[in-house]
C-alpha cells in the first residue's frame, strides 16, 4: 500500500499537481514573518549593494530643489570652516550664515537645538528639513528670532516663508 502511495505522489509531481502544504523542511518558519524577511532583505542589500555616497548626496540635493520657485540661500559662513578655534572650548556651537539676496539667516546649532535670526528682522514660518519626512515647524517673531528644541541629525536644510517669498538654505550636515 505504501508503494502505491509513493508512486501516486511521484505521478502527481510529474503531472504538475502539488500538495497545497509545503514540506516542513523546505520553509523556515522565521522567514514567513514578512517584517523580518523585509528587514533581512534590506540588510543584505545594504551590505551587498550599498548606495554610493555620491548618489545619496545627489538625492539629498535634488530633494532640496523640489521647491523650484524657492530662492536658494547660499552658505556664506560656517564656524567649522571659517572660524578660528577657541582653545579649551570642548563643544562650541556651530554658527552658520546663509544669504539669499537681501535676506540673511543666522543659525546657531548646539546639542540642545538650534536658534537663529532673520535679517532684516521679519516674521516667518520656518521648517527644518531632514529628508523626505515633514520637518519641525518653527516660527520667527517680529524681530526675526526663532528657536527649535531638537537639534538636527544628519543632513538638514531650512525652508523659510517670509514676506510672500520662499527661501531654502543649502543642505548641511549637523
Amino acid at each position: 500500500m505504501s508503494d502505491h502511495k509513493d508512486r501516486r505522489n511521484r505521478q502527481d509531481h510529474q503531472e504538475g499537481s502539488y500538495d497545497d502544504e509545503p514540506d516542513e523542511g523546505l520553509l523556515d518558519e522565521g522567514l514567513l514573518d514578512e517584517g523580518r524577511l523585509e528587514q533581512e532583505l534590506r540588510q543584505a542589500a545594504a551590505i551587498l549593494d550599498p548606495v554610493p555616497d555620491q548618489l545619496l548626496q545627489l538625492a539629498v540635493e535634488a530633494y532640496a530643489l523640489h521647491d523650484l520657485d524657492a530662492r536658494i540661500a547660499e552658505l556664506t559662513f560656517d564656524s567649522l570652516v571659517d572660524a578660528i578655534p577657541v582653545r579649551g572650548a570642548t563643544d562650541p556651537p556651530r554658527m552658520l550664515t546663509f544669504q539669499a539676496g537681501d535676506l540673511t539667516v543666522d543659525v546657531e546649532v548646539t546639542g540642545d537645538g538650534l536658534m537663529g535670526q532673520l535679517l532684516p528682522p521679519q516674521p516667518a514660518r520656518i521648517e527644518v528639513l531632514g529628508g523626505p519626512r515633514a520637518g519641525a515647524a518653527l516660527t520667527a517673531d517680529d524681530l526675526g528670532r526663532f528657536t527649535g528644541d531638537a537639534p538636527p541629525s544628519g543632513p538638514f536644510a531650512l525652508r523659510l516663508r517670509a514676506g510672500g517669498e520662499l527661501v531654502v538654505t543649502q543642505w548641511m550636515r549637523a
